[in-house]
């Protein structure tokens, strides 16, 4: 025996043809929710501890150094007699009374010059080196000795070599910071995979080619590690060899302040330099990171 199909009854009746659809408008995301408070709140996790800790660290100096027998300047008496220093550091009074910018930009000036020689001879010696084997085995050793040598001992060849202070400066520069870009560099080159090497003889690609197309985006990230070095040690090069060579710089203003006992000068000089140092090296890592993007080693 067959029954016949039951269907159930609706309890509305289904919309018909042509009838209106209601649509719910979307609600759009709060900027000041979404954006704002991430962001502030990224931009408070990386300032508010630093700060702290500078807070924390100018207290503890000027509770130590204000006491009768203390050495050394606090915070306060560094202020009270260097202040025009740190507020004006673009001030001119005559040839060698100068601000602490302009001498900083006259040292960054042969900073520039040496550590960009530095950086093309040193990747294009690293390339080299990184091609062959015997090579690397013959002149890594006596790069590693080269680069152990303290910049100031390459200064008296410098000067009996050119016999004025400016170059002298920058092939101090140029000595110190070559020596991490040649290592890096040819670590790099040795560090490619073979499956590229294999493209690039399946493309016929020739050695111009292989080099700016395989090579350089290869290694990139090895070679920026060695000039991110590279720009930290001509940094240092530079203050140390304008302590003796003189001139307007930063090392220089360093080495007279100390002549003539004025400490709070020095302390000032040496807050400008490693601001000037951190504000280099940020420089290089976010070239690195622009061009070893989708490149670089996890």
């Amino acid at each position: 025996m067959s029954f016949p199909a039951v269907f159930p009854e609706p309890d509305e009746p289904l919309p018909q043809a042509g009838a209106e659809i209601l649509r719910l408008a979307v609600p759009r995301p709060s900027f000041l929710r979404f954006r704002l408070v991430p962001a502030f709140r990224i931009l408070a996790e990386r300032t508010v501890p630093p700060l702290v800790v500078v807070a924390f660290a100018l207290g503890l100096w000027e509770i130590l150094c204000s006491g009768p027998g203390a050495t050394l300047p606090p915070p306060s008496r560094i202020w009270a007699d260097a202040h025009e220093l740190i507020t004006n550091p673009f001030f001119v009074y005559g040839p060698q009374d100068l601000g602490l910018g302009w001498r900083l930009l006259f040292s960054l000036q042969r900073v520039g010059i040496g550590y960009g020689l530095a950086s093309l001879a040193g990747i294009a010696i690293g390339a080299v080196i990184g091609q062959s084997v015997w090579a690397m085995r013959g002149l890594d050793p006596i790069f590693q000795v080269l680069r152990t040598v303290p910049p100031l001992a390459w200064l008296p060849i410098a000067l009996a070599a050119f016999r004025d202070s400016q170059p002298s400066a920058v092939f101090v520069i140029f000595i110190t910071a070559i020596w991490p870009i040649i290592i890096n560099t040819a670590v790099g080159i040795r560090n490619i995979p073979d499956d590229y090497r294999n493209v690039a003889q399946v493309l016929q690609l020739n050695p111009l080619e292989f080099f700016g197309k395989i090579m350089l985006p290869a290694a990139a990230p090895y070679i920026f590690t060695g000039l991110r070095i590279g720009i930290g040690l001509a940094w240092l090069a530079i203050v140390a060899a304008e302590m003796l060579t003189g001139g307007v710089g930063i090392g220089f203003f360093i080495w007279d302040a100390w002549n003539s006992s004025r400490l709070p000068d020095i302390v000032v000089a040496l807050f400008y330099i490693g601001i000037v140092g951190f504000a280099l090296d940020r420089m290089v890592a976010a070239l690195s990171s622009l061009v070893t993007r989708g490149t670089a080693r996890s």
